[in-house]
C-alpha cells in the first residue's frame, strides 16, 4: 500500500478502465446548460440534456469522478438515507410511495445504462442483505411489511439462512433487497462520461468555476482562463462547492468514510462469505462489505466528520473484519482509501431549481448511486421539458448543517451510540447462548429420565395414543 493511496481511489484506481484526460477550458463558451461538477449527478445531467438536443458543458475542478462518485462502496440501493418511516411521517404515505418509486427509478437508470450500453468493467452483482446483530425477528417482519406497502421488493431472511450464507454467529435475521446490486463505481462514472460526450456534451477537466453571476437571463460562470455563458447552470456537487457557493455548501455535512480491499484471501473467504451481493450489518457507517476480484474482501466504515488520514483508520477496519470473521486470520490490506460525501440534515437529496435558471443536484450521502442518477434525470427533464417531478422533494428544503458544531455533534453521536449498539448486540448473543444451554440441559434431562414400568407395559397402540 503506497503512502499516498489514501488520497486516491485504491482498488478502483488499480482496476479502472482506460479513459482520456480531458482538456482545460481556455476559450469563452456559450451553451444552453453549464454543469459544475463531473461526478455521477453532473454527468447524468449532461448526458440527459445532450440527448435532448441541448448544448451542455461540464466544468470539473479535478478529474471526472475524483471525489465520492469514484470512491464509494459501489452499492446501488433503493430508497434514501432517511428512514422510510420518517419519510412517511413527514410527507404522508402517498407522497412517500412516489418518492420511493423515484428511488427505484434511479436504481433502474443505473442498471439499464450498464446493460443497454454494455459499459466495460462495471461488473454488476445482484442483491443487498441488510443484517441485524440483534434478535429482532418480529421487528424485521414489521419493517418488511411497511416497505412492501410503499412498493419495495423485499423479504425477511431468518437467522439460519443468514448464517448459512454469512458464517458469523453475531448475525441474526436480515432484510433482503432483491433488486439492489453492487458495481465498480469509478468505471460506471467513466462510462457515463463517455456516454455524455457521445451524446454531444463537452467535459472540461482541471477547470474550476471560480465565480458566478446568476442574476441575468444568461448566467456567467468564470473559470481561470475563460468565461462560460449559459441559460441554465446546475450545481452538481456538495462540500466542494464551498468557495463558489458557500450558502449551498453549508447545507451539507461532510462525512468521510474509509474503504479497504484485502490481499487475495483464497477459498476460505467463500466458505465464510457465501453471499455474493452487498452486505450491511448496521444502519450507521460501519461494516458495509462485498467480495471483489474473486477472492478479495472490500470493507468500509469508521466515519469521521473531518479529513483523517486513511492509514490511521486501517487498524480499526482490520479489527472490524477480525471481529466478524475471525477464521479469516490475519488480513493483509492491499488498498486503502477515503471518500467524503455530503449528507443533509434531513438525509434526503437536494434536487430542483433554487432560483430561476439555477439548479441543484446534491446531498446524496448514503444512497449516492441511485439518487444521483434520479436527481440528474429529474433536473435535465426540468430544464428541457419543464417537468415538475422534482417538486416532490420540495418538503426537504435547504437546511444549514450546523458548520463546525454540526460536525462535532455528528461525530459525537456516532462515537456515543457505538457502545450502546455493541452492548445490545452482546446481550442478544448472551441470550441466544443462554437459551441454547437451557435447551441442551432440558434435552439431557429428558434423555436421562427412566421409563416407568406402567409406561413400559403399555401396548404400542396405547403408547401412540
Amino acid at each position: 500500500m503506497s503512502d499516498d493511496e489514501s488520497m486516491a481511489g485504491g482498488w478502483y484506481e488499480a482496476t479502472r478502465v482506460a479513459s482520456p484526460e480531458r482538456e482545460r477550458l481556455n476559450f469563452d463558451l456559450d451553451v444552453d446548460v453549464c454543469v459544475i461538477g463531473a461526478g455521477l449527478a453532473g454527468l447524468t445531467v449532461a448526458r440527459e440534456v445532450a440527448q435532448r438536443g441541448w448544448s451542455v458543458a461540464v466544468l470539473e475542478a479535478g478529474r471526472v469522478a475524483w471525489a465520492a462518485s469514484g470512491r464509494n462502496t459501489g452499492f446501488v440501493l433503493p430508497g434514501f438515507g432517511e428512514h422510510i418511516d420518517d419519510i412517511v411521517e413527514r410527507v404522508g404515505l402517498d407522497h412517500a410511495k412516489q418518492l420511493w418509486g423515484l428511488s427505484e427509478r434511479g436504481l433502474d437508470y443505473v442498471r439499464f445504462t450498464i446493460e443497454d450500453t454494455r459499459l466495460p468493467g462495471v461488473d454488476p452483482v445482484p442483491g443487498w442483505l441488510h443484517v441485524s446483530k440483534t434478535d429482532n425477528g418480529a421487528e424485521l417482519v414489521a419493517q418488511v411489511e411497511r416497505l412492501r406497502w410503499i412498493g419495495a421488493d423485499v423479504e425477511v431472511w431468518p437467522t439460519a439462512r443468514v448464517r448459512e450464507q454469512l458464517n458469523n454467529p453475531r448475525y441474526f435475521g436480515a432484510v433482503h433487497f432483491h433488486r439492489a446490486f453492487h458495481i465498480h463505481p469509478l468505471n460506471y462514472a467513466l462510462g457515463l462520461a463517455a456516454l455524455a460526450e457521445k451524446a454531444g456534451a463537452r467535459i472540461f477537466e482541471q477547470t474550476p468555476a471560480v465565480a458566478i453571476d446568476a442574476a441575468g437571463v444568461r448566467k456567467r460562470i468564470v473559470t481561470p482562463n475563460a468565461l462560460v455563458r449559459a441559460g441554465h447552470v446546475v450545481f452538481a456537487g456538495n462540500v466542494h462547492l464551498g468557495a463558489l457557493m458557500p450558502r449551498l455548501a453549508a447545507t451539507v455535512l461532510p462525512v468521510t468514510t474509509f474503504v479497504l480491499v484485502t490481499e487475495p484471501l483464497g477459498p476460505v473467504l467463500h466458505e465464510l462469505v457465501r453471499y455474493r451481493g452487498a452486505v450491511s450489518d448496521t444502519n450507521r457507517a460501519d461494516n458495509h462489505y462485498r467480495i471483489v476480484g474473486d477472492d478479495r474482501l472490500q470493507w468500509s466504515g469508521r466515519m469521521r466528520a473531518w479529513q483523517a488520514d486513511a492509514r490511521w483508520i486501517a487498524r480499526g477496519l482490520a479489527a472490524d473484519i477480525r471481529r466478524n470473521f475471525p477464521d479469516l486470520g490475519k488480513v493483509e490490506i492491499a488498498h486503502l482509501w477515503r471518500g467524503t460525501l455530503g449528507r443533509t440534515v434531513h438525509r434526503m437529496p437536494q434536487i430542483g431549481e433554487i432560483e430561476r435558471g439555477v439548479w441543484l443536484a446534491s446531498g446524496f450521502g448514503g444512497h449516492g448511486l441511485n439518487t444521483s442518477a434520479l436527481g440528474g434525470e429529474l433536473v435535465a427533464r426540468g430544464i428541457v421539458e419543464a417537468d415538475q417531478t422534482w417538486r416532490l422533494f420540495a418538503p426537504y428544503e435547504l437546511v444549514w448543517a450546523g458548520g463546525l458544531l454540526g460536525r462535532v455533534l455528528a461525530q459525537g453521536i456516532y462515537w456515543g451510540t457505538r457502545p450502546f449498539d455493541r452492548a445490545a448486540q452482546e446481550l442478544a448473543r448472551y441470550r441466544e447462548q443462554a437459551m441454547k444451554r437451557r435447551q441442551a440441559r432440558k434435552a439431557a434431562r429428558l434423555a436421562a429420565k427412566p421409563v416407568s414400568s406402567q409406561e413400559s407395559r403399555q401396548e404400542p397402540s396405547q403408547a401412540a395414543e
